[in-house]
């Protein structure tokens, strides 16, 4: 019972890599709270993981995370930030608007729980970002995704300086098989876990319980910060 007596938030946790993330915690004996934007998703989840507490709001809102944040009981310790899916369209095609809330998703949502988090987590605790190795590719449509990729990284190394003792850290997975992954995919969802089985080193897909297993494990390593690890089972490689 390796988190036993911490306590751990999960934002975006009522499905995919957030709620494994959360269901491992209480397997180690964590309480957890869960945020999520649809209240009845998040209370199944709350249910199956017996969270302690739980908050329904849209975590890239700043005014809602903010409350969310000077709302919680004490100081916590640990974070998990798990972001939506990406957007991807060619140049020509871009919806600079969506753009936008992309990188209000993925940039802004970050910095804004890192500032927050310099008062609510405990020294020593961690802040855990989840990004993707997608746009580590070069191929019309990945402008933006490529981008954010990429800064995510240098965000999380600087932001392990400038609010240590808070330890930060980046996940970055490949295709992880989720409900978000289905619904990206659709019907081509089959195929694409053919392929994966066929090509990826591990010969498997990655699941959610994959990434949670390395969420966790950052969660205790109390020597590990401003790094970015990759769990895709190889994918890069092949």
């Amino acid at each position: 019972m390796t988190l036993s007596g911490q306590t751990v938030v999960v934002i975006g946790g009522s499905a995919g890599i957030g709620l494994e993330t959360a269901r491992r915690a209480r397997e180690q004996g964590a309480d957890v709270v869960l945020t999520g934007r649809d209240p009845n998703r998040l209370r199944e989840a709350a249910e199956e993981v017996d969270a302690a507490r739980t908050a329904a709001f849209d975590a890239t809102d700043p005014l809602a995370l903010t409350a969310f944040f000077e709302d919680l009981p004490g100081p916590v310790d640990h974070v998990l930030v798990s972001g939506g899916g990406p957007y991807y369209a060619p140049l020509a095609e871009l919806d600079f608007d969506e753009a936008r809330q992309d990188v209000e998703r993925h940039l802004f949502t970050p910095l804004l729980v890192a500032r927050l988090a310099t008062g609510a987590v405990r020294p020593g605790g961690s802040l855990l970002f989840i990004s993707g190795t997608g746009g580590r590719r070069r191929a019309p449509g990945l402008s933006l995704i490529a981008a954010m990729t990429a800064a995510l990284p240098a965000l999380t190394a600087n932001l392990a300086v400038e609010i240590a003792p808070v330890r930060v850290n980046l996940i970055a997975p490949g295709f992880v098989d989720t409900p978000l992954s289905a619904r990206l995919l659709g019907d081509a969802l089959d195929e694409r876990r053919k392929q994966l089985r066929e090509t990826l080193p591990i010969r498997r897909v990655v699941g959610p319980e994959d990434v949670a297993a390395l969420a966790v494990h950052l969660m205790e390593n109390t020597a590990l910060t401003g790094a970015t690890y990759d769990v895709d089972g190889g994918q890069q490689l092949v």
